[in-house]
């Protein structure tokens, strides 16, 4: 379970640094990648998150690719790649966003 859930984009982009790195660290345990990630805010829309998310993972090199594969090791992996590591970390961002619509107002 993540800490930052249904947070939206635009929260998200707006987040101080340090928030949005940890933020992204739950998703993939790079740190690395989350600086990468948040320098590059704000992001017009989660396809342009996900894309640069995508980018980033294929700069990784294979000793933090493992690394953040160890650190998911409780969730169903078919195998120990890249495309299972993106499955996941596309997961956990949409999670950390929330539905695309929001939440609704109470």
């Amino acid at each position: 379970m993540l800490m930052h859930q249904g947070i939206g984009l635009d929260r998200f982009n707006e987040m101080s640094r340090r928030r949005a790195v940890h933020a992204l660290y739950e998703c993939c345990s790079n740190v690395t990648w989350a600086a990468k990630l948040t320098e590059a805010r704000p992001y017009a829309d989660r396809d342009a998150l996900m894309t640069k998310a995508n980018v980033e993972l294929l700069a990784l090199s294979q000793q933090d690719i493992d690394r953040a594969l160890e650190a998911v090791v409780h969730q169903q992996l078919s195998e120990r790649s890249l495309s299972e590591l993106a499955r996941i970390t596309r997961e956990r961002i949409a999670e950390m966003l929330g539905p695309i619509e929001g939440y609704p107002e109470y």
